[in-house]
């Protein structure tokens, strides 16, 4: 099992910046990959952010230019600059730790949720 904590949301105004943290513990040998999500307000979560233990990233069009996801493999944490933030960004961030496990070509993956922080963008 992975247990994911994240911290770094609260309140800024459209402009500022945050940076999200997620720690993660427990069984983690086998992550494949980290990532964010979020989920606005009576919407769906959506990915916002990933990176692979190759190091490869990707953003979700509306995140590119203004947030960074980085990673520090000694603390076992990732996290999410977010810079030039706007109204529409406002939503609970959840970490999420992908453990893939490949048998005769087969890929097969469990995904692992931190508890969630609330980012709150508003004059």
């Amino acid at each position: 099992q992975v247990q994911l904590v994240e911290s770094g949301g609260g309140l800024v105004q459209p402009g500022g910046s945050l940076r999200l943290s997620c720690a993660a513990s427990g069984s983690i040998f086998s992550i494949y990959a980290m990532s964010w999500y979020r989920q606005p307000p009576g919407k769906q979560r959506e990915l916002v952010a990933v990176i692979t233990n190759g190091g490869s990233t990707n953003y979700v069009d509306s995140v590119k230019g203004r947030f960074i996801i980085s990673r520090d493999n000694a603390k076992n944490t990732v996290y999410l600059q977010m810079n030039s933030l706007k109204p529409e960004d406002t939503a609970v961030y959840y970490c999420n730790a992908r453990k893939r496990t490949v048998k005769v070509a087969v890929v097969y993956d469990t995904d692992y949720w931190g508890q969630g922080t609330q980012v709150a963008v508003s004059t």
